[in-house]
């Protein structure tokens, strides 16, 4: 399948080489140059807990222009050797709806992750491999303390693989569109497990 990345080259804000995986590249998602690609990704029944399916592509184009025109929160693309392979947020807690829902510590921060589809590319492991170097970018800034993640309560999967990844568990959450597992994972903790 041909390449789907965009035509312009964009200055990552993150760049990471992995023996055995490959070189992950961060750059910032262009809502309207990404719009094919991240319409499929969000619209697949496989991407349900994702929230979009049945969005169009101006519904789709219009969040995430809405969401780039934010401080507290950003969308980017991960590619893997210069193909893109998953949709990645960012955002500060005390300024999301989540921060409604429990006691936000100084320096969490926010991620959501939607793994692209495989298209035969993805193998054993690929998801662990990505989430380390996702979690390197995130933990890359100083004063980022503690990660927060808040999976769909049924995405019995994705709570999983957070967990495999060193994440601990917190309590359930209501939120307006659904009840999620809050999932923490602190700098001290990625240290200790090296």
């Amino acid at each position: 399948m041909p390449s789907e990345s965009p035509a312009r080259p964009r200055e990552a804000v993150y760049e990471q080489t992995v023996d055995g995986f490959g070189t992950v590249r961060i750059v910032p998602l262009d809502p309207a140059a990404d719009l094919d690609l991240i319409h499929r990704w969000v619209t697949e029944e496989r991407a349900r807990f994702w929230g979009m399916l049945g969005h169009s592509r101006e519904q789709v184009r219009e969040t995430y222009e809405y969401l780039d025109s934010l401080t507290t929160h950003h969308a980017f693309l991960a590619q893997r050797d210069g193909e893109p392979v998953a949709l990645f947020q960012t955002y500060e807690p005390a300024a999301d709806p989540v921060g409604d829902c429990y006691e936000v510590r100084p320096g969490d921060f926010g991620l959501h992750l939607l793994i692209g589809p495989a298209d035969g590319a993805m193998e054993r492991g690929f998801t662990g491999g990505l989430l380390k170097v996702l979690i390197a970018y995130a933990l890359a800034d100083p004063g980022h303390q503690r990660i927060v993640v808040e999976p769909d309560a049924h995405n019995v999967k994705a709570i999983e693989r957070m967990v495999r990844a060193g994440f601990e568990l917190g309590p359930e959450i209501d939120k307006p569109e659904k009840r999620a597992r809050l999932a923490f994972l602190s700098r001290d903790r990625v240290e200790r497990r090296g």
